[in-house]
């Protein structure tokens, strides 16, 4: 792989988080260019020293390192396939949500042409980005990962997990179902509580110690998650049945829909059913 000529970088994609990183380059001093598939964004930018570049061609051309941070794995293609003989010899850095097969292929792509790799799965929302708390998580060329370790440390805390391309997303996905699902669930309880005449910000100084409690109880659930020891004497599967047969009714009766809450009343369900009632909730896992 050549080495950085440089210490310029390249930003695809001026959406928000795409702004953001390319605004915190230029605060750190770093000469950023940018490119955007539509005109219009990142005026600011400039103002405060990025340079803009008319095609992805000049874009990918002027520096050795090239972050894309665009919609989707087809649009990564989309844009990159058609210069792609421009980079070669260059490192190439994916912080697009891409899926982790899809990470692969990009991966298995960049090689064929001679491109160093880097996936990335960006563990913060825009307005964190180049502060304390954001923290991006990356997979794949761990050369490309160390020679550029400090520009990616201006951006976030910087974590490197294995060679494995998908390992990045993997995380990224796994960590953000974790998200959408407490997020979903303390939608589904502010809508039981408004049924009663709470507000929804009067419930989340309640919701948010509860939820911060049961978060202790997660290291006993990977522990037994790995041991595939589900036996317990306490609130078994039968018992959870219960409570959500009871949630459920509840939520029926105060007209709220059940698209959240179903769904973990049925794998509850299935288990009873199977003759797994007397084994801990954990085993919902499985």
């Amino acid at each position: 792989m050549a080495e950085i000529l440089h210490d310029g970088v390249t930003v695809l994609g001026l959406g928000a988080m795409g702004h953001a990183l390319a605004g915190a380059l230029v605060a750190s001093g770093r000469p950023t260019t940018v490119w955007n598939r539509t005109s219009g964004r990142g005026d600011d930018l400039i103002e405060v020293g990025a340079t803009r570049a008319p095609s992805v061609a000049e874009a990918v051309g002027v520096n050795d390192l090239v972050i894309a941070v665009l919609l989707d794995h087809t649009s990564v293609h989309e844009t990159l396939d058609p210069v792609v003989a421009r980079l070669r010899g260059r490192q190439l850095i994916n912080l697009t949500s891409t899926a982790p097969e899809h990470a692969r292929e990009l991966a298995r792509w960049a090689a064929a042409n001679g491109v160093g790799y880097l996936d990335g799965g960006i563990m913060a929302v825009p307005s964190m980005i180049g502060q304390p708390g954001a923290s991006i998580l990356y997979s794949g060329d761990r050369a490309v990962f160390e020679s550029n370790r400090s520009l990616l440390e201006s951006l976030a805390a910087a974590e490197y997990l294995g060679e494995d391309p998908g390992l990045a997303s993997t995380y990224d996905f796994a960590l953000l179902s974790v998200m959408y699902s407490m997020f979903a669930g303390f939608f589904h309880g502010a809508a039981m509580i408004r049924s009663v005449g709470v507000s929804a910000a009067e419930f989340v100084e309640r919701a948010s110690r509860w939820v911060t409690a049961m978060a202790h109880g997660l290291p006993e659930y990977g522990r037994t998650i790995d041991s595939g020891d589900y036996t317990t004497d306490v609130q078994h599967l039968g018992f959870q049945k219960a409570a959500l047969d009871a949630i459920v009714t509840a939520s029926r009766d105060a007209g709220i829909a059940l698209d959240v809450i179903a769904p973990v009343k049925n794998l509850i369900d299935r288990q009873v059913a199977d003759g797994h009632g007397d084994l801990a909730f954990a085993r919902t896992f499985e």
